[in-house]
């Protein structure tokens, strides 16, 4: 039972690092004079997500390794959009 646990624990930490990382990207104001920490605390962020993610994907169920290719790609999206 506890790599059943572990394997939750995992998902759920990605799942929220994604969260995490859209709701920083999501009040990012383009024009505030702080622009430049947001992002930087975006790519923090991001990070973050990309290592739990992975961590994650070691012990995905399929319907699990689905959801978490998706936060990936999310994530790619967010910083294609900002590298732009």
């Amino acid at each position: 039972m506890p790599y059943h646990k572990d394997k939750q624990q995992a998902f759920q930490a990605a799942q929220q690092g994604t969260n995490q990382a859209m709701d920083v990207y999501n009040s990012i104001v383009h024009n505030d004079p702080d622009y430049g920490v947001q992002l930087k605390r975006l790519k923090n962020e991001v990070n973050e997500a990309f290592n739990q993610i992975n961590n994650a994907i070691e012990t995905a169920s399929d319907t699990q390794l689905a959801q978490l290719t998706q936060y990936k790609e999310d994530l790619q999206s967010i910083i294609e959009e900002v590298n732009q």
